[in-house]
């Protein structure tokens, strides 16, 4: 069943590039940051794979001559993960020499518990060749994480840090909404102890107050870090933000595939059914 566009435009900017432009230089103009990210995932078929990094490269060159202020985030999956490794390896480079020719950047979303080996090792190849032109996500739930983020922190990746959307077992990652905050905390940590910009990824007024608090605290200034939300959450919020000196960015998604963007963020775990309807109240 096909439903219609409507019911997500709050989340999505649009369906193409060019319906989600207005609104991404509207969020420029108010001094935010933005991450375009081309909604999809789980391609089967090189062809697809191969369109795929296509439409990846031709949203860089869109950024570049709209004079956007704006990365891209990007799945493995999408480039030809499910196929072959090195494939979407390949298309990953393809894609990065795009962005390092034009001084632009990537990252590189994080999926499920399946590919976050995967993912973290093809990422080490492509910050290896890349540098400062590649990124990761790293979701403070999983249990694995405590030792991932003291070997990103050691090679100075940077690092989107967010707790993580994924429905996964308590083997594999934590349960309790608490305990995912304290390890939220203790990675920040490391994060803007050890590497350039890290990026709090977090819509949880506990987790924005302790990192103001923290950095206060320890004298890290504002420039040397990014409070990052998703669109169409708390935009003011991300205003103010932006006006009292801090490094604000909105990840703004679009594409025809919002679907299974939603379905996954609003019924794989119920505290997220419960944020969204919270936060539709928030500014």
């Amino acid at each position: 069943m096909k439903l219609p566009f409507v019911l997500a435009k709050r989340f999505v900017a649009g369906e193409s590039f060019d319906q989600a432009l207005p609104k991404v230089k509207t969020l420029n103009r108010k001094e935010i940051k933005i991450t375009l990210d081309l909604l999809g995932e789980n391609v089967e078929d090189r062809q697809t794979a191969d369109e795929t990094v296509e439409n990846y490269i031709q949203l860089l060159n869109d950024i570049d001559e709209s004079e956007l202020d704006s990365t891209i985030s990007i799945k493995l999956t999408m480039m030809g993960l499910d196929i072959d490794r090195n494939y979407c390896r390949d298309n990953l480079f393809r894609l990065l020499d795009v962005a390092r020719e034009n001084d632009q950047f990537v990252r590189i979303d994080m999926e499920g518990s399946d590919y976050t080996q995967q993912t973290i090792d093809i990422f080490r190849e492509a910050f290896q060749e890349y540098g400062k032109h590649v990124g990761i996500v790293i979701q403070a739930y999983l249990h694995r994480t405590k030792e991932d983020i003291n070997q990103l922190a050691e090679i100075g990746a940077d690092v989107r840090l967010c707790k993580g959307a994924y429905k996964e077992p308590k083997d594999i990652a934590l349960q309790n909404m608490d305990d995912i905050r304290e390890a939220f905390k203790e990675y920040a940590k490391v994060l803007l102890h050890n590497t350039p910009y890290p990026r709090i990824a977090t819509h949880d007024d506990e987790l924005i107050d302790w990192t103001q608090k923290y950095t206060r605290e320890h004298d890290i200034g504002k420039s040397r870090f990014e409070f990052q939300m998703l669109y169409g959450l708390r935009q003011e919020t991300m205003e103010e933000f932006a006006a009292n000196g801090y490094n604000a960015r909105i990840y703004v998604p679009f594409g025809t595939m919002w679907f299974p963007y939603f379905k996954r963020r609003l019924m794989e775990r119920k505290e997220n059914i419960w944020f969204v309807l919270s936060t539709l109240f928030q500014k």
